[in-house]
């Protein structure tokens, strides 16, 4: 389903009622508009060639009328009354788009240097330029070959991926061939654990007629796409005539934005049937086109010069406080706050914000999560508690962070989100304390080394210091130190990787 069926299949009013203004002001107008009754007992007493040339404007009718105006504007203001509704409010936290887990084949036909540099290298950049695009969605990477193998499972995080992905090669897949569906078979795995329904994109260059057979089989009501990486003049018969949706590589990023637009419709899709957000009322954009034909009021010969005051009333805030722009008259800082959310803006959406929770969730995607936990602190909800703890989780307060979602789950037991994340936290803190106790030599690393902090609140083991490179002179480590402490290459570890996963699913 597309976006505009998507979008259609879900319009309906919030007040319905309020669309019977509609009778009597469609009356009004029909009254005001009707040509008028002539005279008859003047029409037979007057020669007709004269009545003809008394007449005045005989096609006034047909001409835009006041009545015309007004009745249009009134309309506008009734139907924005009833509430016209399309969406529902859109959660603060949730990432505004679906799921997405990308399989990429990785084989040696892959490095045919037909599409430049090769089919692999080109499939790689249109993966990270996707992962750009979807800023802050759930995107996870599978490779395939004659194995499919899960590289970084769902992450928010994009950067993430990418050493991942340049890591990918045809000499670190274990087993040769060409095995679609055991990828479409993890990539399932993967979005049966997301909480909205997603979709799969392969990015391949070739596939058999059977395993597209049984890919749509197999998938069901889960969206499948195909990213071909092959020339603009090359096709793929297996593909043709399918109802899956299939996208050809571009110079430009027109073929992303059409495979968006294709996930976009499924996570609005899964936003529609989620009963617990409310509708969002759109009927605030009505109100603007009726603003601006209000201004037609004030010509000589239409009635209501009093208007301006009306207008005036509406559009100018009542407030003596101070304008920072033109965006003042028309929004509140929370709808400013929102116009910049929307665009990824974080860091001025969390200075717009009045509403703590919001303003405490757009610092929190800023990544100022030990300000986030702060204003989040302030407030006694589940939502807000659960946002608190991922903010002390990403900055390390694992303990904080088990607090925060038990208190959240203190205010609403049946909260998905903290219940997920609280045992992993608790986990985490587990984990911490007994490396923490397994660490504790007694041994003297010298001066000079950096200390290792973790959360150890229960106090378990002594402080030990880890040998750590020099730092220059601002304290932060050189791309050539860092590079110096890996201790291998991306594609070894995947390669040893696979092959120990490969190696357990034949026995």
């Amino acid at each position: 389903m597309t976006p505009l069926e998507t979008t259609l299949s879900a319009f309906h009013f919030l007040r319905p009622l309020m669309l019977l203004g509609l009778v009597p002001l469609a009356l009004i107008w029909w009254r005001q508009r009707r040509p008028a009754r002539s005279d008859i007992a003047s029409e037979t007493a007057i020669a007709s060639h004269l009545l003809a040339a008394l007449r005045v404007d005989q096609t006034r009718n047909r001409r835009l009328h006041p009545i015309d105006l007004i009745a249009l504007c009134l309309t506008l203001i009734i139907i924005a009354a009833s509430g016209p509704t399309w969406s529902r409010v859109p959660t603060p936290f949730a990432a505004q788009t679906a799921p997405m887990v990308v399989a990429l084949k990785v084989t040696p036909s892959m490095q045919n240097p037909d599409l430049a540099p090769n089919r692999l290298d080109r499939a790689k950049h249109k993966i990270q330029d996707l992962l750009s695009m979807r800023a802050g969605a759930r995107t996870a990477l599978i490779a395939y070959s004659g194995s499919a193998h899960s590289v970084v499972p769902m992450t928010e995080d994009g950067a993430v991926i990418q050493p991942y992905l340049e890591g990918l090669d045809p000499e670190i897949m274990p087993v040769e061939g060409n095995t679609p569906l055991a990828a479409l078979n993890l990539a399932l795995d993967a979005l049966s654990r997301e909480t909205t329904p997603g979709g799969v994109l392969f990015v391949l260059d070739d596939i058999a007629t059977a395993d597209v057979s049984q890919l749509i089989e197999t998938a069901a009501d889960t969206p499948v796409a195909f990213l071909i990486a092959l020339p603009q003049d090359q096709t793929l018969p297996a593909l043709s005539g399918s109802d899956v949706r299939v996208v050809i590589v571009t110079p430009d990023p027109s073929d992303l934005r059409q495979l968006e637009r294709g996930f976009q419709a499924a996570y609005q899709q899964s936003q529609l049937l989620n009963g617990t957000q409310p509708w969002q009322d759109r009927g605030l954009l009505l109100i603007w086109p009726a603003i601006l034909l209000l201004m037609f009021w004030f010509r000589r010969g239409v009635a209501v010069q009093w208007a301006l005051l009306f207008v005036l009333c509406l559009i100018l805030p009542a407030k003596q406080a101070q304008a920072d722009g033109i965006k003042d008259w028309f929004f509140t800082p929370d709808q400013q706050g929102w116009l910049a959310y929307r665009n990824k803006d974080y860091d001025t959406a969390a200075d717009r914000f009045a509403d703590p929770y919001l303003r405490g969730v757009a610092q929190y995607r800023d990544g100022q999560y030990e300000t986030a936990a702060q204003t989040l602190a302030q407030i006694d909800t589940a939502d807000a508690a659960f946002v608190q703890g991922m903010a002390h989780i990403k900055s390390r307060g694992y303990r904080d962070g088990v607090r925060a979602f038990e208190r959240a789950l203190d205010l609403d037991p049946g909260h998905s989100g903290a219940r997920t994340n609280l045992p992993v936290a608790e986990q985490i803190v587990t984990y911490v304390e007994r490396v923490r106790e397994q660490s504790d030599t007694g041994e003297d690393s010298g001066i000079g080394a950096d200390e290792v902090v973790y959360d150890n609140e229960a106090g378990k083991g002594a402080d030990t210091e880890l040998q750590a490179p020099v730092e220059d002179g601002d304290g932060h480590l050189s791309t050539e130190q860092w590079m110096n402490t890996v201790d291998t290459r991306t594609g070894d570890f995947l390669k040893q990787r696979f092959r120990l996963e490969a190696a357990g699913n034949t026995q």
